[in-house]
């Protein structure tokens, strides 16, 4: 088992993005032309909603602006993305959707693109694969002629979809199709499952015996095999109703004209290429990044990672492989995080920011502009906060902004955009009250910033003054440019890309929180409050609004605070940990101790972790029915399919009965796992084993143990040992690196040809115009430095060589796209 964990790769898949806006939605004309159209937008991957948009009331052309993250826990086939009229008294009706499959993914990476909405129709909604095996018989019939025979057998089906959220009833059509015939046949039906074991086999005649004498079903007597194919069509059962389409694969009988035996999976297509005309239905502005690490064992990683942790103790810093890296991929948003992510999860990053914010300072002239640009000191330091100070931006900003966005009181005082019978001086007085709760929980949220937060700003306040002695307000502006403006204050404004709030504000709700994140931002600007500039605004209502905040005591709160979080002394955790809500939502829970399989075991129930208690309550913010201290948890895994016909589901094991959770889709069954077995991961009395199926009319569904004791069938998901509100995989993070550095190559190249000129001429060239995107200090120890990753990254590549070969095409994990009509 070890030596099978030493050469595996962890192929982990991830998708980011953002849902803009959509233009002109609905058909063009006819009667199903709607002018006050509410709609709402989901993603799937394949047939199964993963994420979904707010509704977005009366507009044609909506602006959603919902960010998306989510790690992918399954293969897929398509991503798709489906706008939706919202209905009153009827279901929700489709409008349209976009399909990109995922080879084509890699087209719109990173950039946005306007995508126009294809209709959505029955027989295009498709996921899944089939395993089948042909075979080609030659037979000698009683009077001793010949005839071929086509045995077809159809193995089984995995990842069909949900019908009406539950499990379908599946069965499959087997045709031999040709231009002079049809034959068909079906499988039996089988029952709640998305994953049928069909293990049937069907004959049908190819070519007729010499002696064949009676009358023909068929036009001709003999027929070319290869314009022959088999058909497959799967169908879920509808008993009263009308069957519902599956998916179909066709399979052309010329396979076998050079081996008698072919077996392999097939993709499931839609019904006749899924193409149909219509009328225009608009479109949709998308921004999506996929992401496919192949993670190699983590000693392949070592020199990288080893040579990474080193970048705080080179000299110069400009020559670490750290900054080398942020140097050549300065204009990839992307770059940085992973480095940051690295060093911070081997506590190496307060020394390489305070190393490369020394670089910066050098290079900053006057004090009234420190740390204004986008450089790599300020991204990692961007990055650091964001990760680190997730909990603390919850526990300061979400109750007030909860009650911003639910209270939803008028705040413009801008005179333009007042409405008619809106009450300026009203909205005024609301908007204050607003900015006076926002800004008196952040200043007196010091004891609640987490101490790596307070030892880069302690590190920054004292760097600052040190460049620049002359001028008494820079160790605090140079400590209020990140945590004012870059962290309360675009959380005020973004709460959603925070995970403050489910969903992107309203116009409304958002016009509000600019408002007040740009009054917080003038705020906490220490050099807008020490030197009474009003001037940074440029708006005279702003100017006005302001002033009523330009007191005394706002200067000492904002100084007091920056003195708390920046302070020479390093702050120490109190030991009593800050009860923090790390995920909740809608489950079905099934009731505990019941002992037969059905539908009314299960009643929806709201879920809640936290890093102290598991609990669900009947609705979100009632009173809970149970609770599940933490340090109870012994095991979280995921459950057979077949333990309660259901998908998504898993189990949390503890001191008392297991509690059997079904999540809404993979996705959040794989994040609940995830935030479950990371919060228990050292609870002393972890098991070592579980049972991955239900214990159902005294016996083990998975092992069949009469026991209910009995000790589990299968072996627990061994947990990595990561930061819980760090959440970092450091293999995952240096396979990106490779990645970047890989992409990045010829920058590296450019790079070390510059150090050898620099070298060479004591100086820089008279051609600089590729050398000048480069920070070189030390030309000999820059070189040295890319030389060595450059050496890594050909021995990573051939690791990389060696151990992903591709699976062989029509195989499980490598499918055959199938043939369509």
């Amino acid at each position: 088992m070890a030596e099978e964990e030493d050469t595996k790769i962890r192929i982990l898949q991830s998708l980011r993005g953002k849902i803009c806006e959509g233009k002109n939605l609905g058909p063009c004309s006819g009667p199903n032309r709607q002018r006050d159209l509410c709609t709402f937008c989901t993603i799937s991957l394949d047939q199964e909603e993963v994420f979904r948009t707010k509704v977005f009331d009366k507009s044609l052309s909506p602006f959603y602006g919902e960010d998306f993250y989510f790690e992918i826990p399954r293969p897929f086939q398509c991503l798709s993305f489906y706008v939706f009229a919202k209905g009153v008294f009827q279901r929700d009706l489709p409008v349209g959707k976009v399909s990109i499959r995922k080879e084509e993914l890699c087209k719109f990476s990173g950039k946005e693109h306007w995508f126009g909405l294809q209709p959505v129709d029955p027989n295009s909604e498709v996921q899944g694969k089939v395993h089948l095996e042909m075979r080609l018989n030659e037979l000698i019939i009683e009077n001793g002629s010949m005839c071929q025979q086509l045995l077809v057998r159809i193995i089984e089906c995995q990842g069909l979809p949900l019908i009406s959220g539950q499990n379908c009833d599946p069965y499959a059509t087997v045709s031999l199709v040709g231009p002079a015939r049809s034959d068909q046949k079906k499988t039996k039906v089988k029952k709640k499952t998305s994953d049928p074991q069909f293990e049937e086999t069907f004959n049908f005649e190819v070519t007729r015996p010499n002696s064949y004498t009676k009358k023909s079903n068929f036009q001709v007597e003999e027929e070319d095999i290869e314009k022959l194919e088999i058909k497959v069509d799967l169908w879920n059962n509808g008993n009263l109703a009308q069957d519902v389409f599956l998916g179909e694969t066709r399979v052309s009988v010329k396979i076998l004209r050079n081996d008698h035996i072919h077996r392999a999976w097939y993709l499931l297509q839609p019904k006749g290429n899924g193409k149909s005309k219509t009328d225009d239905l608009g479109s949709l502005r998308l921004n999506v990044t996929y992401t496919e690490d192949n993670v190699l064992p983590s000693a392949c990683y070592t020199p990288l990672r080893t040579l990474l942790l080193k970048s705080p103790d080179i000299k110069p810093i400009s020559a670490s492989a750290a900054h080398i890296l942020g140097d050549i991929c300065r204009e990839r948003y992307e770059a940085v995080l992973p480095v940051v992510r690295l060093l911070l999860h081997h506590s190496r990053l307060v020394p390489f920011v305070s190393a490369i914010t020394v670089l910066e300072l050098e290079n900053t002239q006057e004090a009234n502009t420190i740390f204004r640009g986008n450089s790599l000191a300020t991204r990692c330091i961007d990055d650091m906060m964001k990760i680190v100070g997730r909990s603390y931006l919850t526990v300061t900003l979400k109750p007030v902004l909860d009650e911003i966005c639910d209270s939803n009181k008028t705040c413009e005082i801008d005179p333009i955009k007042l409405k008619e019978g809106d009450n300026v001086e009203v909205n005024k007085e609301n908007l204050q009250g607003y900015v006076q709760k926002v800004f008196s929980s952040i200043t007196q949220s010091s004891s609640s910033c987490p101490p790596l937060m307070c030892d880069v700003f302690r590190s920054l306040r004292h760097m600052a003054s040190k460049r620049f002695p002359d001028d008494p307000h820079v160790q605090y502006s140079a400590v209020s440019s990140f945590v004012f403006l870059r962290f309360f204050a675009v959380a005020v404004l973004s709460p959603h890309t925070f995970q403050l709030r489910p969903h992107h504000p309203d116009l409304e709700v958002s016009r509000t929180l600019t408002l007040i994140s740009k009054t917080i931002q003038t705020l906490g600007s220490w050099g807008s409050l020490s030197k009474n500039k009003l001037s940074s605004f440029k708006e005279s209502y702003m100017y006005d609004f302001f002033k009523s905040f330009q007191e005394d005591k706002c200067i000492e709160k904002v100084k007091k605070f920056l003195d708390e979080i920046s302070s020479n002394v390093s702050k120490e955790s109190s030991g009593v940990e800050d009860s923090v809500v790390l995920k909740e939502g809608e489950i079905q829970k099934r009731a505990q101790g019941r002992k037969r399989i059905g539908k009314r075991n299960f009643k929806k129930r709201w879920l809640r972790v936290t890093n102290r208690e598991l609990s669900y309550h009947k609705h979100r913010g009632k009173e809970a029915l149970c609770i599940i201290p933490v340090k109870n948890i012994r095991a979280v895994e995921k459950l057979y399919e077949s333990a309660f016909n259901r998908k998504n589901m898993f189990q949390v094991l503890h001191s008392e009965k297991p509690l059997y959770v079904q999540a809404g889709n993979c996705v959040e069954a794989s994040e609940w796992v995830e935030v479950l077995s990371q919060v228990s991961r050292c609870n002393p009395d972890r098991l070592g084993t579980f049972h991955p199926s239900a214990y159902v009319a005294g016996a083990w569904l998975c092992c069949r143990s009469l026991s209910d004791s009995q000790p589990g069938c299968k072996p627990c998901t061994p947990t990595l040992l990561a930061n819980l509100q760090l959440d970092i995989d450091c293999d995952r993070e240096t396979e990106r690196i490779f990645s970047l550095l890989t992409s990045s190559y010829s920058k590296l190249q450019k790079m070390e040809d510059a150090c050898a000129s620099i070298a060479v001429y004591q100086g820089p060239p008279r051609e600089q115009d590729d050398y000048s995107l480069f920070t070189i200090q030390d030309p000999k120890e820059t070189f040295h430095t890319v030389q060595q990753i450059t050496h890594i990254l050909e021995e990573l590549q051939r690791e990389h060589d060696t151990r992903s070969g591709t699976a062989q095409y029509g195989s499980q994990e490598n499918p055959i796209v199938g043939k369509t009509s």
